[in-house]
């Protein structure tokens, strides 16, 4: 059986927990080998102040059966970065499996990747997917054909599991869940604006909706 090449996109600023929690179900797929892809071979800084260091740069990458697209706030940057894009595009083109996580999804947008697609992405952002040829369902993973997207941050690691067992079968799945004692029990009911207290909500929402106008713009930018 051929080795399976599991890809993804670095980008400055991204949302680590976006590339390491599928990071770390994906690596344990069997026969396997994971690339981290960016445009140099420079430490990529993450919106946490984690550097993150790329194994191959975008013109040296293979052909990637598996193509993963984290979000972050650097997406709105990366969304005019003709390289990044067309890397994405091109890797997407030829792949198994296109997916991402978070607002990753606007990238794989960006780049042709959603159109006429079932989305989803973090919460804060759905309502522009149509900006990208998108339908928006609510859910946290949500598969299409070949496209897979997952909503907002920690879904990257249910996303990671479905992608184990779309690949490697439910038992698989589940052993790797069990390894990794992926067993949420989170201590507040505030992590999805269906369960949050609004004055939580309210708080929370307004950090999106100045970024939610730039990624329009940005999107009108690559379009163009």
């Amino acid at each position: 059986m051929a080795t399976l090449e599991l890809g993804f996109v670095l980008f400055p600023n991204l949302t680590q927990l976006d590339f390491t929690g599928p990071l770390q179900v994906m690596s344990r797929l069997p026969n396997s080998r994971v690339h981290i892809a960016a445009k140099t071979m420079e430490i990529v800084p993450s919106d946490c102040n984690l550097g993150l260091q790329p194994t191959v740069t975008f013109a040296d990458a293979p052909q990637f059966d598996v193509l993963c697209v984290p979000g972050g706030f650097g997406v709105a940057d990366a969304l005019v970065d003709k390289e990044t894009v067309d890397f994405i595009r091109r890797q997407g083109q030829g792949a198994r499996y296109v997916t991402s996580v978070c607002t990753g999804a606007f990238l794989l947008g960006a780049a042709g990747l959603l159109q006429g697609k079932r989305a989803t992405t973090h919460w804060g952002y759905t309502g522009i997917l149509d900006h990208v040829g998108a339908t928006y369902e609510a859910a946290r993973v949500v598969k299409d054909g070949n496209v897979i997207t997952a909503g907002g941050v920690t879904s990257g690691i249910d996303f990671g599991l479905t992608i184990v067992a779309e690949i490697a079968g439910a038992e698989v799945a589940e052993a790797v869940q069990l390894g990794l004692e992926y067993n949420p029990a989170p201590p507040f009911k505030s992590g999805h604006p269906s369960i949050a207290k609004p004055a939580t909500l309210e708080r929370v929402a307004g950090r999106y909706q100045e970024n939610v106008e730039i990624y329009k713009q940005r999107l009108a930018e690559a379009a163009a």
